[in-house]
């Protein structure tokens, strides 16, 4: 079973159909990567947010051994966005920026 933000899941399970203001999307996001960052931190990475965009597109910067590694594309997409839009449905896509 995945871990997800409960803070976060709690916030979105609140919300229910009701549609969220970009401020507490944003702060969710920041929760839900506070809640990964540990797992990417033992290994020698880290992620940045940069921007949760009002369209719900989420922009990263990996960091560290993250940097340039081959399996990093494989770590946004399974591991950063699929927990992302999990416990924040509104978030549409997960995009690496330099």
């Amino acid at each position: 079973m995945r871990r997800i933000c409960p803070k976060a899941l709690a916030l979105t399970e609140a919300q229910g159909d009701n549609k969220m203001t970009h401020e507490e999307m944003q702060k969710q996001v920041e929760e839900v990567i506070g809640e990964i960052r540990p797992y990417l931190m033992a290994h020698g990475g880290d992620v940045e947010l940069v921007a949760v965009t009002e369209e719900g597109q989420v922009q990263v910067r990996l960091q560290g051994a993250c940097t340039g590694c081959p399996m990093s594309e494989m770590t946004l997409r399974l591991g950063i966005e699929q927990v992302l839009k999990e416990a924040v449905p509104e978030v549409t896509e997960v995009v690496q920026v330099p």
